[in-house]
């Protein structure tokens, strides 16, 4: 009995304790480095639409794969680890990753390589975001906010660092080459690192549940109809992030900046989101989650109307800072406002449903940015595609803090 009580409070420690802040650092390192499975694609996007001589929405089909696999492999990773912990699956992932980037570097066609990206590289870069934040959210009740936000920024990082690191070594050996690269780098640092997530999180501990597990916050929606607002706006938001994100470096080339400027500007909007993370965090520690997320909403969408009438260097350099500092918080509050709301120990289901929304949206808004692309030549209608999607986010979610802000709340 004294042992379990001492178990309990080792693990009331463990939240918000020194451990939790390692096993951040950890994980924001295992996100940035495995972050790549989502980047890598774009930046190589014009040599690989040139090699095998198709079409830009042809070229955009390896992403929308990715995101597909991505989408599956959150939502596949998020209920397994609800039951078995977060390591053992992530290692998997990691192998995964690892090695299909091997196999997309010697891919014969476009097919080959646009399911490699899917089934191997997408579904394996899906545990270091998703299942990650989800995991994470259990070690934090006081700073939860600051922690799935910062875990969050590992994906930015390896989008801010990998288009900088992939572009030079494609533009002198080859993308076949960066690819092979990446596979190894992956392979060495990716195990050892989930090697020190062993221990499970306080809410897989048993007795200790009760004591660490807060009650989810009233709101007049069931859970069901919560999950199914959540899935609209993410939905939304993504297809209308994704525009700028998976077409700015073929956006530069057709401008004649060429793709170096594009993978520059890729990296600032990035950077950009790792401050726009790590804020939305601390406000949303402060302000709750949905408020949050209706104000970087907002602020997205007036910087995907600033990109139409502006397109010269140095405005679309500015433009992509702000759009980063604009958007880059918004993903993260959909897996607070599930931890706000939702029971804890769904939150890897939960979490994961989300996720999967928001990387359809990024899926299907690459594609059809350029599908649209290639019926009208130009991005300006893709942009105005892209605000429709956000308006509809912002609706959703108008929605959502109105009936949070109901009197008749109930307790999800």
């Amino acid at each position: 009995m004294r042992d379990d009580f001492r178990n309990i409070d080792i693990e009331r420690s463990d939240i918000d304790g020194r451990y939790a802040w390692m096993r951040l650092a950890v994980s924001v390192l295992i996100g940035a480095i495995g972050g790549v499975g989502m980047w890598a694609v774009i930046v190589v996007l014009p040599a690989v639409q040139a090699e095998f001589g198709v079409d830009r929405a042809a070229a955009s089909l390896p992403y929308t794969l990715t995101m597909v696999g991505f989408a599956a492999g959150n939502l596949l990773i998020g209920r397994i680890i609800d039951r078995f912990g977060f390591m053992l699956p992530a290692i998997g992932a990691a192998l995964m990753l690892g090695f299909g980037f091997i196999f997309a570097a010697l891919a014969p066609s476009l097919t080959i390589f646009a399911i490699v990206q899917g089934f191997l590289i997408g579904i394996g870069a899906a545990a270091t975001f998703g299942p990650l934040i989800a995991d994470i959210s259990h070690w934090f009740q006081r700073y939860r906010g600051v922690a799935v936000t910062s875990a969050a920024c590992g994906n930015y990082f390896a989008g801010a660092i990998w288009p900088l690191v992939i572009e030079p070594i494609t533009a002198h050996q080859g993308w076949r080459n960066a690819y092979m690269d990446v596979g190894i780098i992956c392979l060495v640092t990716m195990v050892p690192l989930l090697l020190l997530l062993r221990r499970k999180s306080p809410h897989q501990g048993g007795a200790s549940n009760g004591a660490v597990a807060a009650a989810p916050r009233p709101i007049s929606v069931s859970p069901r109809a919560l999950q199914i607002m959540l899935v609209i706006a993410g939905l939304g938001c993504c297809a209308a992030m994704s525009m700028p994100q998976v077409h700015m470096v073929a956006y530069c080339a057709d401008l004649g900046y060429g793709a170096k400027r594009g993978a520059e500007m890729l990296s600032l909007m990035l950077v950009g989101g790792v401050f726009s993370r790590l804020g939305s965090g601390i406000i949303a520690d402060r302000i709750g989650g949905i408020r949050t997320l209706l104000a970087g909403s907002i602020l997205q969408c007036i910087a995907l109307f600033l990109y139409i009438p502006f397109n010269s260097l140095v405005s679309l350099y500015t433009i992509s800072l702000i759009f980063g500092l604009s958007q880059g918080g918004i993903v993260p509050c959909y897996a607070i406002i599930v931890r706000e709301y939702l029971p804890a120990a769904e939150a890897g289901k939960r979490v994961g449903i989300v996720i999967t929304a928001t990387v359809a949206g990024m899926a299907f808004g690459g594609w059809i940015s350029g599908w649209i692309y290639d019926q009208t030549g130009s991005y300006e209608a893709a942009f105005l595609n892209g605000i429709a999607w956000n308006i509809l986010n912002i609706a959703m979610i108008t929605l959502l803090l109105w009936r949070a802000g109901s009197p008749r709340a109930v307790t999800a």
